[in-house]
């Protein structure tokens, strides 16, 4: 092989590393800075294919996407009744200003979140010290998310940060108050009962009370009723005896003596001592004599 030859082929080898050394590519999800001697040169924002200049320039990456940063521990915060509250919560940010960014933690994504989360702290304590317990838990819930993005986004713009939304996941008593809080929804609620149960008997009782009038005053109408149609029932009977008595009283005297017969002989078992001269006899032995004849 000529010197020409090897020459130019350890050229090209020399050029190739190059040209590897002096291209990076930007993803379409990072932001890249480019340095020189640890200065800041310019900013890729764009994605695509770039250069620097070999072994005097590097390149660092940022995500440009929003991230999330999750407390690990809720919180304890006091509420404007001077109640202990836990929090948890979670911030969603992105990098907006790289350089900016870079200068102020160093591009340390561990180092922005420990920001975030002291700038979020210092606003959901100042926040919670305004409002009650109904406040943060429901009533003014949204507000408050959105007064404490506001606040926290308006100091993390210095880090080159913006944040997009805080988010409350639970809000919730100390152990030791939960206890006693559930303590006191419990007896609470047990009073309620009873208030209902003593209000259900009351009712129960007042019910059964009418109920046993209108039985008494049903019966009494009804003992009435059956008195007068009985007493009717007399009457006319005692009007038919008097009519048939005053049209042949000797019948009338003998159709009783039959019913008393009657009733008198119903069983055969019964037995009776009287006398034969008694009256009782008297249409029977007028009976004999009429046979005799």
């Amino acid at each position: 092989m000529s010197p020409m030859i090897r020459n130019g082929l350890v050229a090209g080898v020399v050029l190739l590393v190059l040209m590897g050394l002096s291209a990076f590519v930007v993803d379409q999800r990072k932001t890249a800075i480019v340095f020189q001697l640890g200065e800041v040169v310019r900013l890729e924002t764009t994605p695509g294919l770039k250069f620097k200049v070999p072994l005097v320039q590097n390149v660092r990456f940022f995500d440009s996407r929003i991230l999330t940063f999750d407390s690990q521990d809720p919180e304890r915060f006091i509420t404007a009744e001077k109640k202990n509250v836990l929090v948890d919560s979670f911030v969603k940010w992105r990098i907006v200003d790289v350089k900016q960014y870079y200068i102020s933690v160093g591009g340390d994504e561990a180092r922005a979140q420990t920001r975030l989360m002291q700038t979020v702290n210092s606003a959901l304590r100042e926040e919670f010290g305004k409002r009650t317990i109904h406040d943060v838990v429901s009533g003014k819930r949204d507000e408050l998310m959105r007064v404490v993005q506001q606040k926290t986004d308006v100091d993390a713009r210095k880090i080159g940060v913006e944040v997009l939304d805080v988010r409350l996941k639970r809000v919730d008593f100390p152990v030791e108050i939960s206890q006693s809080v559930y303590s006191r929804m419990e007896a609470e609620r047990k009073r309620v009962a009873n208030e209902l149960r003593a209000t259900g008997n009351a009712e129960s009782e007042k019910i059964r009370a009418d109920a046993d009038r209108q039985r008494e005053v049903t019966l009494a109408q009804a003992y009435r009723d059956a008195q007068k149609i009985k007493g009717e029932g007399d009457a006319k009977a005692s009007a038919l005896y008097a009519g048939a008595f005053g049209r042949n009283s000797e019948f009338y005297a003998f159709y009783r003596s039959l019913d008393a017969y009657k009733q008198t002989f119903k069983n055969k078992s019964d037995l009776m001592v009287l006398d034969p001269s008694s009256s009782f006899f008297k249409y029977l032995k007028s009976s004999n004599k009429g046979g005799g004849k």
